[in-house]
């Protein structure tokens, strides 16, 4: 209760008018930190400010990543530890929340695929009828096999966050988000990550939804407002203290029937099958036992009910679709 939030970021993963007229970030308000997680001075000033710190900045598109290591190593991996360094030296700091993802598991351990957590045992067979495969459920001792260089850096940030604050006796919570979605996610170009907001925006221009490697993926999708709501009670729940928790929802769902819930919008969407990126992991989803023990809590958003917020936003906010993709739409009808 009356905390007062302040952002450190570069404001440059989108055009300056994004943040402004659809995040509702203003560049000029004190509160509003413009500048980059490499720079110790600037670093050092935000947290000095601070009792609690949520470490979210990274580079955080998989595909972006892949193209560009060099760049996803100097955010995520040396602005982390100008960050760490900074919170490790300063008193006042009470926890920090490192935020991590669920693309650190990688396809889990390769018994999970034979034998499958006891939660599904018994309902092993209609698993594999409408997955073709029993999905893991990953929980946070399952070992981290990262599968791209986005997730090996989330990986490295784990390790490191429990070594530089665990030396000083910083509290400190990693969460790892399975997958978020949710209004106003923007789609960026040449990724293929945020797969609700990409086949939303494309529905809403009649173009067809992609679906990789024929969308048999699995995800636990988890709305942004569940997120943010996690992540607060990580900062300050006295169980969280040096935890690491997974924050999802437990239930495992195939790309191909967020496509379908997402025509259900948009009546007459198409879908076309394309190969699989690389550093796309089959998924699974997440063991939530801790994130309820530790945190008291379960997301209360469903995946139907949250799909059906987004496209209503996006038909409220034609802005949130972006010019480059508005123009593939129209040399495909011309």
């Amino acid at each position: 209760m009356g905390a007062r939030p302040v952002l450190l970021c570069t404001l440059e993963a989108y055009p300056r008018h994004t943040y402004r007229d659809l995040f509702g970030i203003d560049p000029t308000d004190p509160d509003v930190i413009v500048g980059n997680i490499q720079d110790p001075d600037v670093v050092r000033k935000a947290v000095a400010e601070s009792d609690y710190v949520i470490h979210a900045a990274a580079l955080a598109d998989v595909a972006a990543c892949t193209r560009k290591p060099t760049a996803a190593i100097h955010t995520n991996i040396t602005g982390t530890q100008v960050l760490l360094d900074a919170v490790a030296a300063c008193d006042r700091v009470r926890r920090l929340v490192f935020v991590s993802s669920a693309s650190v598991y990688g396809n889990g351990n390769p018994e999970d695929w034979a034998r499958p957590c006891k939660e599904y045992r018994t309902v092993r067979k209609l698993l594999e009828a409408v997955y073709g495969r029993v999905p893991p459920q990953f929980h946070e001792h399952t070992p981290l096999r990262p599968m791209s260089v986005y997730a090996n850096t989330k990986a490295w940030g784990e390790t490191q966050t429990a070594l530089t604050l665990g030396a000083v006796g910083t509290s400190y919570t990693v969460v790892r988000y399975f997958s978020v979605y949710g209004e106003p996610q923007v789609i960026k170009e040449n990724s293929h990550s945020w797969v609700v907001a990409w086949f939303a925006t494309r529905a809403a221009l009649g173009l067809p939804l992609h679906l990789n490697g024929g969308g048999h993926q699995v995800r636990d999708l988890v709305h942004v407002e569940d997120i943010a709501a996690a992540t607060v009670r990580a900062l300050a729940a006295p169980r969280a203290h040096n935890e690491t928790i997974n924050i999802g929802t437990g239930t495992p769902t195939r790309i191909r029937t967020v496509a379908e819930l997402v025509a259900e919008q948009y009546p007459g969407t198409r879908f076309v099958e394309t190969p699989m990126p690389p550093g796309d992991p089959l998924g699974g989803c997440a063991s939530t036992h801790r994130m309820e023990a530790v945190l008291g809590w379960r997301p209360t958003i469903t995946l139907k009910e949250g799909v059906a917020r987004y496209a209503d936003w996006l038909d409220k906010t034609p802005e949130a679709i972006p010019a480059w993709l508005r123009a593939e739409s129209e040399a495909a009808t011309a």
